[in-house]
């Protein structure tokens, strides 16, 4: 019988795949392919629009606790930011240093639980303003991942330069893509992914 592996999948609408008409966002299709190359798992997707960092925080844990039992080989993938950058009342819903705590926490939370933990850095939308302040968090996210010896994944800057995705984000609404963009965000996570996975299924270190 093989290893009963559990994975969380937590943050915002890009985690939710929102635009997608397959329904399957970059979440489902990387599950979908590790299913058929015979690493078979359970997946929970806990994205949720227009959450920020801050909400993630307030619910990452209750949630994840309630489908990661201590019997299985379990795992927490974070990815969010996008929301904290959005510009509300002229300034971002959420100061970056705030992003970067709330983000240290969630890492912390999972480290106390014993969840091997990889983060996927925030995408670009259709608003090079806001992409530049996504820029500037996902260098903030990549740094502490660093210290903190988290795999972190950016993504954000191939996906600026990316003809298909912009486009697919441009017809949508402005930020989510459709199947081939979020197919090209799969395709950015999966080495980390992989690696991520195999470690998590033979008992990898958690930190």
């Amino acid at each position: 019988m093989g290893t009963d592996v559990r994975v969380c999948f937590v943050g915002d609408s890009f985690v939710a795949g929102v635009g997608d008409p397959d329904h399957l966002g970059w979440v489902g299709r990387l599950a979908a392919d590790s299913h058929a190359l015979g690493r078979p798992l359970t997946t929970y997707n806990l994205g949720v629009r227009r959450e920020t960092t801050a909400d993630v925080l307030a619910r990452m844990n209750a949630e994840c606790t309630a489908r990661l039992p201590a019997d299985c080989a379990a795992g927490v993938v974070l990815s969010l930011g996008v929301n904290d950058t959005t510009l509300l009342g002229g300034r971002t819903r959420v100061a970056g240093p705030y992003s970067v705590a709330n983000l240290d926490m969630l890492m912390r939370q999972a480290h106390g639980a014993r969840w091997p933990t990889l983060v996927v850095g925030p995408p670009a939308v259709d608003d090079e303003y806001q992409n530049d302040r996504i820029a500037g968090l996902d260098e903030l996210f990549a740094a502490l991942c660093q210290r903190r010896r988290v795999p972190y994944v950016s993504v954000q800057f191939d996906l600026r330069r990316e003809a298909t995705w912009r486009q697919e984000v441009r017809d949508g609404d402005g930020a989510h893509p459709g199947r081939a963009g979020y197919q090209i965000l799969a395709d950015l996570v999966r080495p980390a992914w992989e690696s991520w996975l195999v470690g998590l299924a033979g008992g990898g270190p958690v930190w």
